[in-house]
């Protein structure tokens, strides 16, 4: 680790995007690199002043605030891989307050636990411009589709108030094993997070878990499988994939709950990925409250193996 030259007093003023964030969060964001503790040490120092005040770190700053942050000298990482720009990822829609886009299979969210970047760390990069930019929720890395990111603190609070409660409605396709049955069922089976030995963590039905609430609704149905729409009523980690697989049906492609053999032969004719895809979002805006509805394409690789499968099986409903 290699330290920052010549520290001095620094002095930020809240924009917009910042407002209505507490100053401890506030500071752990513009202080990149600065431990948590080290934060609040200077809080409660009185070394952070807000407008030439001392506040505490429950202090909500405000738009045009002057924050006086003391010279603070910050361990580099020597050797720090940069981030790569990657390509331009797809945008569905995008206005000041916040984008969505269409997310590439592969590419986790954010970095970390042994992944040095992700989606929002090169979108950073892609847009050096942009003050502020933050996931609004998450995608496993093997799932595609439609992925909100706010532009503004004011949106992200609001945003994650109506994830919260239900207000977002999120709809996935994804192809499963076997034959699915009822044109519509509601899945209620509370999960439960653990970690395996290696570190790597995992989600199982459990009484003990939170509540989970899923919809299927059958869309087509071939000999040996069936292509299903799910809305996801709650969040929860891996939610569909675990309730897909606990009632029977593994996702086609699932590396680490799916049917491992099937998985192999699904492969060599041609589904390199997990089948879930995040094919469709409606909400209102946070901030003027214009209802958005959303649509993201299969992707053609997604697309292509349901053309085998179509010209393979037989087709049983739909």
């Amino acid at each position: 680790m290699a330290l920052s030259k010549a520290p001095a007093v620094r002095h930020e003023r809240v924009d917009d995007a910042s407002a209505g964030q507490r100053i401890d969060n506030f500071l752990v964001r513009v202080c990149k690199g600065v431990p948590k503790s080290h934060i609040y040490r200077i809080l409660r120092s009185g070394e952070v002043r807000v407008n030439s005040r001392r506040v505490d770190q429950t202090y909500r700053v405000q738009i045009g605030d002057e924050v006086r942050i003391p010279p603070i000298r910050i361990a580099e990482k020597e050797n720090a891989a940069p981030v790569p720009m990657g390509k331009p990822f797809d945008i569905a829609y995008e206005d000041d307050a916040l984008l969505v886009l269409d997310k590439p299979a592969g590419l986790a969210v954010h970095g970390g636990s042994g992944v040095s970047f992700g989606l929002i760390e090169q979108l950073r990069r892609q847009r050096p411009e942009a003050k502020f930019l933050e996931l609004v929720h998450r995608l496993d890395r093997e799932t595609s589709g439609l992925l909100i990111v706010a532009k503004k603190r004011s949106a992200l609070t609001v945003l994650h108030d109506m994830m919260r409660d239900g207000k977002v409605q999120k709809r996935y396709l994804t192809l499963v094993s076997g034959r699915w049955l009822n044109a519509q069922q509601h899945i209620k089976q509370p999960l439960l997070k653990y970690l395996l030995e290696n570190g790597e963590r995992r989600v199982s039905v459990n009484r003990e878990g939170k509540p989970a609430h899923s919809i299927v609704r059958l869309v087509r149905r071939w000999a040996g499988y069936s292509l299903l729409e799910v809305e996801l009523k709650t969040g929860r980690t891996h939610q569909i994939r675990v309730h897909l697989t606990h009632a029977g049906f593994p996702l086609c492609g699932d590396d680490k709950y799916g049917d491992f053999a099937l998985n192999k032969q699904l492969e060599k004719e041609g589904l390199g990925r997990m089948f879930l895809h995040a094919a469709k979002l409606a909400f209102r805006h946070p901030l003027t409250d214009q209802q958005i509805e959303l649509a993201a394409p299969l992707p053609a690789e997604l697309d292509g193996f349901l053309a085998v499968v179509e010209q393979t099986r037989e087709r049983e409903y739909g």
